[in-house]
């Protein structure tokens, strides 16, 4: 399994929150009736998309937080090198968006992450961006502690857990592939409008 360097694994996944963040804001200024629009029968709005993302930070920004308090009231030092768990590297590189932005392993979302269709375009990105904001907090204790030692349950099955360093890789990996999915989204429902936001 790779081995990273804690604050350099830490500050590049800081960096990509930013971009997803930025990314966000410019996804804002665009009305409600075209981000609840669906590209084809039975494919997700960009609202939808959003929302599933939500719908994972509801589950893993507490979790992570709990992981990062339980290490604090431990007194877990920080630690120099990460080293990825096999199922923490397995779970990452099967979401994160391969070169040129191509999303490979298609995958049905588990039932309590499907979105539902109508929503409130503007309080779906803005309780996203509030989880973003949380994420980068978190990321920022991160950097305190042992990343490899803490660990964080997955959703679909509390039984197996991912070292916290893992959870975040995961997390952010999850966002990126669905960003592509946002872009390709909106470029279907607006006719290439989309290339501002990817």
């Amino acid at each position: 399994m790779p081995s990273f360097d804690t604050t350099e694994l830490l500050t590049g996944l800081n960096a990509e929150v930013q971009e997803i963040l930025a990314t966000t804001e410019t996804v804002r200024s665009i009305d409600s009736a075209t981000l609840n629009r669906q590209p084809a029968l039975g494919k997700w709005s960009a609202a939808q998309i959003i929302e599933h993302l939500n719908s994972y930070n509801r589950y893993y920004l507490p979790e992570m937080e709990k992981a990062l308090n339980v290490g604090k009231a431990a007194n877990v030092k920080f630690a120099r090198v990460f080293k990825a768990g096999w199922f923490g590297n397995y779970f990452t590189n099967m979401m994160l968006p391969k070169a040129g932005g191509k999303i490979a392993n298609k995958m049905n979302a588990p039932k309590d992450h499907v979105p539902l269709p109508d929503l409130n375009a503007e309080k779906v990105i803005a309780e996203f961006i509030n989880g973003q904001e949380k994420l980068l907090q978190l990321l920022q204790s991160a950097a305190k502690t042992d990343v490899g030692r803490l660990k964080v349950p997955i959703s679909i099955s509390r039984f197996i857990k991912l070292k916290l360093g893992d959870t975040f890789r995961f997390v952010i990996a999850h966002q990126q592939r669905h960003f592509v999915q946002l872009a390709n989204t909106l470029d279907a429902v607006k006719g290439g409008s989309a290339k501002a936001v990817a």
